[in-house]
């Protein structure tokens, strides 16, 4: 279990594969190993040697739960691109893992050859605040639901319409729900970072090759918000899913893939 010293905490993360680097970055409350389901055999199978890592805030890296601002989250996948003398390559990012990806490609272009942003956006609308405030409160107050109660919940939030009415993928998904657990004190500045300021315009000084993967039945980071955010970044490609929710690169990997590999390839 690689474990570094890196930007003043211990960071956990993995390799598969040989050949040129991607470094995955993952978002709200996810670990490493959710890329490994999908993404992480599609890119190795590619000719890629995949990096991912698990944020400060998620155990076993330090889960940080004084605090850190989406700045520190910036300076920690710089720093492990240094670390391993990665740069510049290949970064991909998710939710909030996006949020950092593209802030690394506006602070640190000579770590970034190219940056795919899954699930992003560039400012906080009022449901997303509302939705925000709403869990950080709930966190807050000490009470726990129950646990099927609170997966059925995350379902309705970050499923498409089309996995919500299939019943048997329904039934995996509503278990994988259930097993996942309360949040951690990490987490829950994981949380605060959604919170996002306006960036809009900062991203037109990006300058890096990015593509924007949306999908089309995200409610938490909807597509036209991530359009938004295509359309500030000089050159910026848009790749709309269609039947995914929030976690399309899931409900879909096929697609998503496809999409990555073709994007993350071109020129080489």
């Amino acid at each position: 279990m690689p474990v570094v010293a890196v930007n003043g905490i211990r960071l956990h993360y993995e390799e598969e594969g040989t050949g040129e680097p991607v470094v995955m970055v993952q978002g709200t409350g996810g670990g490493h190993t959710v890329w490994q389901l999908h993404q992480v055999p599609a890119l190795t199978e590619a000719g890629f040697r995949v990096v991912t890592f698990d944020n400060r805030g998620i155990p076993p890296t330090s889960e940080c739960p004084g605090g850190f601002t989406l700045r520190d989250m910036v300076a920690d996948t710089a720093a492990l691109i240094e670390h391993l003398g990665l740069g510049p390559c290949r970064v991909v990012g998710t939710s909030l893992g996006a949020f950092v990806t593209q802030e690394l490609a506006l602070a640190r272009p000579d770590l970034v050859d190219r940056a795919v942003l899954m699930a992003t956006r560039a400012r906080t609308d009022t449901l997303r605040l509302a939705l925000t405030r709403a869990e950080i409160e709930l966190y807050d107050s000490g009470t726990p639901l129950p646990a099927r109660y609170a997966a059925v919940l995350r379902a309705l939030k970050s499923l498409s319409p089309r996995t919500l009415d299939d019943d048997a993928a329904m039934a995996d998904w509503l278990d994988l729900f259930e097993l996942a657990g309360p949040a951690g004190p990490g987490q829950r500045v994981q949380m605060e970072l959604s919170k996002l300021n306006d960036r809009l315009d900062a991203y037109r000084g990006i300058r890096v090759p990015v593509q924007v993967i949306a999908f089309a039945d995200d409610l938490i980071t909807p597509a036209h918000l991530g359009r938004e955010v295509a359309d500030a970044i000089p050159g910026a490609v848009y790749e709309l899913i269609q039947g995914c929710g929030h976690y399309g690169y899931l409900e879909d990997p096929a697609t998503v893939n496809k999409a990555l590999v073709q994007f993350l390839t071109a020129g080489i």
